[in-house]
């Protein structure tokens, strides 16, 4: 079970980078946009973070359902706006900038939150 869950974990990692990367290659750009990677890192972050929690109730260890709620609930935001932003063909630099930081949210409230 150790060996399922760390793959989730990595697969859960490989989401953050593809989310994250598609918001980083656009630094530059003059138009913004969501681009197919934000939207397949989003999802695969929600679907694997989910897979993990399901992981984590199941077994021994004490769960923190505060930051698990916290950290669905930056999740959602960012899958909803992500989805519903993906079809145009540019999106407001504060939307853009508000994916990244929130994105960066979610990775600090998983590893700062002990």
């Amino acid at each position: 079970m150790e060996i399922v869950q760390q793959i989730l974990v990595l697969v859960h990692l490989v989401g953050f980078a593809s989310l994250f990367g598609g918001f980083l290659v656009q630094m530059r750009t003059a138009h913004p946009e969501v681009n197919p990677a934000m939207l397949h890192g989003a999802l695969t972050q929600l679907a694997s973070g989910l897979v993990l929690v399901v992981l984590l109730e199941v077994g021994d260890e004490p769960v923190n359902h505060v930051k698990i709620g916290i950290k669905l609930l930056v999740t959602l935001a960012i899958t909803v706006l992500v989805v519903k932003n993906r079809k145009f063909e540019s999106i407001p630099r504060g939307l853009w900038a508000l994916l990244g930081a929130l994105t960066l949210l979610n990775a600090a409230l998983a590893v700062l939150w002990k």
